[in-house]
């Protein structure tokens, strides 16, 4: 029995699916842990999170078998041992794990018991629930590690306790929303850690996968609730802590304590993170966009340039006839800004020829909202040729107020491979612009300085489809459009629930119409970055056809 433990903390990034590749990594972080005895990987760590249904191919049970062999066999040199997240077959059923290995064998399996089954997780669809868990014996120490899910409800880590748990290590996989890290330390964790008096190790990933974002932020809290360690957010890092039994249990000593990036400064980082692991680990050589002199593509020429570097990002401006100097002069002061590369496109003979091949079938009707998303449409298939032509992603530049209700063109500037703004509402659009015009993100690889003109930010927003449009024409402010949507979309509130906070009760209906009648644009919708707790997608999934209003 030993009375002091060096448990390292690896918050590392994964390639879901890529196995050989999950598992060279942490046998070089565990090269890198010089002095543990143990070493923690994030939840599922071999396979990569979320899985989905990929987990369902039993190829890929047998080959997390294989390379958990190998990576035991590689605890045989006396080096530190590993906790590694895989998933096990017993019995013909499925499980989320931690397998213990140590002196070349697996030496102890815990399986996940809490499956969450609502909003980004459908665990309960992929995995078999495990029994509650017993604690691992390491060298004398009986260690509990509630695999993610298990700390967020207290059946498992009073288990653990009741069973001899003597400290709590915890592998995560959680994903970045706003304000989550913390909910994750100052209550869910720091509750656990009353209720136990054990202290707890947290231990989250780093990462973009597909829409989801993980923002690590790692903690060690002590077993009276202070906190002795706070990794850095959206960084990979290997932490070594030191832990020693006392009178009144396992204290692990104090250390750094990292500042955690503030809203809006986290939803950026998440913004830049996913699009730059999307884009680099599908092996995209940079992005196209349509700069049109608005805010929301500026912003997501900033992010990309932060992502990936401005050398890898080129804006189009694709001016119309309806297009104002202003629009122009605005692009141009972006890409400047950025450091991009910039190519102007009229699409006038485009429209023209359309014009011309649709006049007699067109013969009959005014002009309508139907002329306007042609000009929408000729710009989509534009820049996905120059995608197709090039290889660089077609980026889309969405918000989510628009996507909400409906104010995009599908096949027009919906098309394209993915989105950083998709769960951004306007008014976060405006939040991170002016912070980004003010501050470079930390990770971030564009210029040092402002990234669009004030009067991108100031001037109101236009789609440009038709003369002096405006957004205004068509919706409420966005200052009021944002909180009807909240209420109707994050809060899922009725009409008459919404009006009662001071709106119109017709408006909101009105929007709660647009809401409903958009559902299958958005189903069309390229992956974007998920920031709050109801993103279109994995957690808000509606019927596209669907009667039901409350207005």
């Amino acid at each position: 029995m030993t009375d002091t433990l060096t448990i390292a903390l690896a918050q590392l990034s994964q390639r879901v699916g890529d196995l050989p590749g999950n598992a060279d990594a942490m046998l070089a972080a565990r090269k890198a842990a010089t002095g543990a005895d143990l070493i923690l990987f994030p939840e599922l760590q071999l396979i990569g999170y979320p899985p989905e249904d990929l987990v369902m191919k039993p190829a890929l049970a047998a080959r997390a078998e294989g390379q958990i062999a190998r990576l035991a066999e590689a605890t045989a040199d006396g080096g530190p041992a590993m906790l590694v997240g895989t998933i096990v077959k017993q019995d013909g059923a499925l499980y989320n794990a931690m397998a213990l290995l140590d002196g070349g064998k697996v030496a102890g399996l815990t399986l996940k018991h809490e499956l969450p089954n609502y909003g980004t997780f459908d665990e309960k669809r992929l995995f078999a629930a495990g029994p509650l868990p017993k604690p691992f014996t390491f060298r004398g120490v009986k260690i509990g590690v509630p695999i993610c899910e298990d700390v967020w409800l207290p059946d498992v880590c009073a288990a653990l306790k009741a069973a001899g748990a003597e400290l709590l290590l915890s592998p995560n996989g959680s994903p970045y929303e706003i304000d989550k890290d913390e909910l994750r330390s100052s209550t869910v964790a720091a509750a656990r850690v009353k209720e136990t008096g054990l202290p707890m190790a947290y231990l989250n990933r780093v990462g973009g996968q597909d829409e989801v974002v993980f923002d690590g932020a790692s903690f060690v809290l002590n077993g009276d609730g202070t906190m002795a360690h706070q990794m850095q957010d959206w960084e990979e890092d290997i932490r070594l802590t030191r832990w020693t039994r006392g009178k009144s249990g396992w204290i692990c000593e104090p250390g750094a304590i990292a500042a955690l990036e503030p809203f809006p400064s986290d939803a950026y980082h998440a913004m830049m993170i996913g699009l730059r692991d999307y884009v680099n680990t599908n092996r995209f050589p940079g992005v196209v966009l349509g700069l049109s002199g608005g805010i929301d593509s500026a912003i997501c020429a900033a992010i990309a340039a932060d992502a990936l570097g401005p050398d890898r990002v080129w804006a189009v401006m694709l001016p119309s006839r309806f297009t104002s100097q202003e629009s122009l002069d605005d692009a141009a002061g972006c890409a400047a800004l950025i450091g991009c590369k910039l190519d102007t496109i009229p699409i006038a003979p485009a429209v023209e020829a359309f014009d011309t091949m649709l006049s007699d079938s067109f013969a009959d009707k005014g002009v309508d909202i139907t002329e306007e998303n042609i000009q929408s449409r000729i710009r989509g298939v534009t820049l996905m040729a120059l995608s197709n032509k090039f290889g660089p992603m077609l980026m889309t530049t969405g918000n989510k107020s628009e996507m909400s209700v409906g104010y995009a063109t599908i096949y027009g500037d919906m098309a394209g491979g993915y989105n950083p703004i998709k769960d951004a509402y306007k008014m976060t659009v405006f939040a991170i612009s002016k912070w980004r015009n003010a501050n470079k993100p930390r990770l971030g690889l564009g210029p040092d300085g402002p990234v669009m003109p004030v009067n991108v930010i100031e001037k109101p927003p236009s789609a440009e489809l038709r003369p002096d449009q405006k957004d205004s024409d068509s919706l409420p402010d966005y200052p009021q459009l944002d909180a009807m949507l909240h209420g109707l979309v994050e809060e899922e509130l009725s009409v008459d629930e919404v009006a009662a906070r001071g709106f119109d009760r017709a408006d909101v209906a009105r929007i709660e119409r647009l809401l409903c009648l958009a559902e299958y644009k958005r189903r069309q919708a390229p992956p974007g970055v998920k920031l709050g707790k109801r993103n279109f997608g994995r957690d808000r999934r509606y019927p596209i056809t669907n009667a039901f209003r409350t207005g």
